[in-house]
């Protein structure tokens, strides 16, 4: 045990030390070294969050609160990530529909950092789902396992369907909400856009009869970006739109609840993004972005209308193709 406790006294050691010269190397401007200490900050605010959730778990499961655990350490995560990383989600827009219980909460992946836009919109009584293969990580698949989390199993349809069948009577039963990510995966978006929409989310809120709560986060690729190696303080803008009821609705009307869902969040996006209160701010005091950084965001910032034309355009093709193939 005393062995245990100096290796991981060595190891958070070396960590923070690492942090602390990453952090002094890009305050003179030294390429991204911005980006490392603040993915190194962030694993590290992650990591002490999931500890620090598994034992609220198991409290305010002794309590009889634990569906509100998730709730409580995603803001515990949201305020670390500020004060480590000076990145924050702002709601500027439908503050009120995270009142809206229960219900499913949908919104836009892009990338890691969406962990820390939970920290912003997740709503108490409310829980996450994931995929299967997380439930045995230590501390954040226990933290998961031991806060209400619906795990999926993507690879066996019947179990996933069977997975969703119990969290709408649970929905029904305890008023419980539940967030998911209807693309599936990040998108790693540089300019607004969407990727497809998977259907389970649709499916979970019309067999719970329950409302879907749309949120939207603005395009954050001038704060953080993988593929560019980019990771600043910032303020990324998000919108909650509207609830959308599912009262009546069955399985025939999911094509077209998830098609015009989609259609109405792409279309939010783009304005969102283009709107004053809708760029993702930095800090002034960082550097500003090279000459080749700035031309790539130029460049992705233009085609923006063509790009939810061409995607509006091509749903009214697979629409209409799927139409013909029916008849036929």
């Amino acid at each position: 045990m005393h062995f245990i406790l100096r290796y991981a006294f060595y190891f958070f050691s070396l960590y923070l030390g690492a942090i602390t010269s990453l952090f002094t190397m890009s305050a003179y401007s030294i390429p991204r070294t911005s980006f490392y200490a603040r993915c190194l900050s962030s694993y590290l605010c992650l990591l002490l969050c999931a500890a620090y959730g598994v034992v609220a778990a198991i409290f305010m499961r002794v309590t009889g609160h634990h569906r509100s655990t998730q709730w409580t350490v995603a803001r515990a995560f949201k305020y670390t990530m500020l004060l480590t990383t000076g990145v924050s989600f702002d709601i500027v827009s439908g503050q009120e529909h995270l009142q809206t219980r229960p219900a499913v909460f949908i919104s836009n992946h892009q990338s890691e950092l969406d962990v820390l836009l939970l920290g912003a919109v997740f709503p108490p009584h409310c829980a996450v789902t994931a995929k299967k293969s997380l439930a045995p990580v230590p501390f954040l698949g226990w933290f998961m396992s031991l806060s209400g989390t619906v795990f999926i199993d993507r690879a066996n349809r019947q179990t996933a369907m069977k997975a969703f069948e119990g969290a709408a009577a649970e929905m029904r039963r305890e008023r419980q909400s539940v967030f998911i990510f209807p693309e599936g995966t990040r998108s790693y978006a540089t300019e607004p856009m969407l990727l497809p929409f998977k259907k389970g989310a649709f499916h979970l809120a019309v067999k719970a009869q329950v409302d879907i709560v749309p949120i939207v986060a603005g395009c954050y690729s001038g704060v953080m970006s993988s593929k560019m190696k980019r990771f600043r303080p910032g303020n990324i803008p998000v919108k909650v739109l509207r609830p959308i009821p599912t009262t009546g609705l069955t399985s025939a009307d999911v094509e077209e609840l998830t098609r015009s869902t989609r259609e109405t969040m792409l279309q939010e996006l783009l304005s969102l993004t283009e709107s004053p209160v809708g760029t993702a701010v930095h800090d002034p005091a960082h550097p500003e972005p090279s000459v080749s950084e700035a031309v790539e965001t130029t460049t992705a910032a233009d085609p923006r209308k063509v790009l939810l034309e061409n995607s509006l355009q091509a749903e009214g093709a697979a629409t209409a193709t799927g139409a013909d193939a029916r008849r036929d």
